[in-house]
Order: structure tokens, then sequence, then C-alpha cells
């Protein structure tokens, strides 16, 4: 049995210690594309309305706070700000912020893939939760390590998904079906394919042009 769809009303998105002292250290994904991608889940968490919860680490630390561009992404969305556990869950303050969001499916991304995404995810597995890792904007130190994280997170019952699949998904709900968020992040955030589409509209502005002068 099909599982039921991913929508803004039943999903929480949670962006975990994206912070800018890790960002040198990750090895799995380029540092550009994995900008990217983070930066266009955290687009679709706002653009859709879905739940979001944003942790890090305490600021203060070397790692840092967050990515610029993923805050400039975020606007005024809350950073909660955890002391030191891997598992997001056991802090408190984040625990009952997830939980004040009120929905069944998680989509977790975030650094590393195999510390505090993995633990996390585990963790919102034990409260109950649904939850899906966004497998292409977390990233680890090495591939090896991304990968096996990703893998044990399968084997555990979480569900890999993409950004931008996760962004087709909530435009399938009526709400959004026309709202003009997934093209928007197409030509923002998925470079070659937004460069398609513009192809496609050219050459129909082509043929549209070439049957008037007929």
């Amino acid at each position: 049995m099909a599982p039921e769809p991913l929508t803004p009303a039943n999903t929480t998105v949670v962006l975990v210690d994206y912070a800018v002292g890790f960002a040198g250290l990750l090895r799995s994904h380029a540092l550009a594309e994995h900008l990217n991608n983070v930066v266009g889940l955290a687009k679709t968490a706002k653009w859709y309305e879905s739940g979001l919860v944003v942790t890090n680490g305490q600021s203060g630390k070397p790692s840092g706070p967050l990515y610029t561009e993923l805050l400039e992404a975020l606007g005024d969305q809350p950073v909660i700000e955890r002391p030191s556990d891997f598992n997001a869950f056991l802090d408190e303050p984040f625990a009952q912020a997830v939980r004040a969001e009120g929905r069944p499916n998680l989509v977790i991304g975030g650094i590393a893939t195999d510390g505090c995404v993995l633990q996390t995810v585990l963790g919102g597995l034990r409260e109950g939760y649904r939850v899906h890792v966004a497998v292409d904007a977390s990233a680890s130190p090495s591939l090896e390590a991304h990968n096996t994280a990703i893998q044990r997170m399968i084997q555990a019952g979480a569900v890999p998904v993409t950004w931008f699949s996760l962004a087709a998904e909530f435009q399938l709900d009526p709400a959004f079906h026309d709202a003009p968020h997934r093209m928007r992040l197409m030509q923002e955030n998925v470079p070659a394919m937004g460069m398609s589409a513009q192809s496609f509209v050219n050459a129909v502005e082509l043929g549209r042009r070439a049957a008037t002068a007929v």
C-alpha cells in the first residue's frame, strides 16, 4: 500500500547544523552544489508553508553560525541552538518545537550525514515520526561516510528523498497546484532544468512567429 503523499500540512522540514565551520570539511558533495541544495530545501519549506524547525550548535563555538545563504533564505525563522547532542531529539527545546508543529512526517537534512543527521533521524523514528532524509541536502567528510549513513537510515525505516522531489510533491497539493513556487525553484536552484524550460519556451515562441508569418 502506497504511503500518503507528503504535503505542507502533514510535513515538517528539519534543518540540522548547517554551520559555516563544518562546510570546509565536506567531501561527499561539491560545496557549491551542497549550498544550492540546502537553500532549495529551505525555500521549499518556507514557500509552501510546511512545518519548519531549524537547529544548530551554539553559534559561539568554533563551528559558528548557519551558512549565510541559508540564513538569507530563512528570514526571521528562529534557530534552536543545542549544547552538544548529536541526536537533536535529546535537546528538549528542539523536541518540543518539532512536536509543536503537529505533523506526522519529517524531512531531515543537515550535516554531517553520518553524525547529527543519522542520530536525529534515528531519534525521530524512535519518537514515532515517519522520517524522510533529504539525501542531496546532507553531506559528510567522505562519500563513503555519507552513503553508509544513508544505508543505515533506510534499513532503520527512513525514506530517502531529494529536495526538489519534495517540492514537486508539495506542488501536487491542491492548495498549491497553480502556485509559481516549483517553477521559481527550478529557475533559481535547478539551473539545468531552468535553462531547458527556457529553451522550450523559446522554441514555442519561434514556432508561433513562424506560423504567424505564413
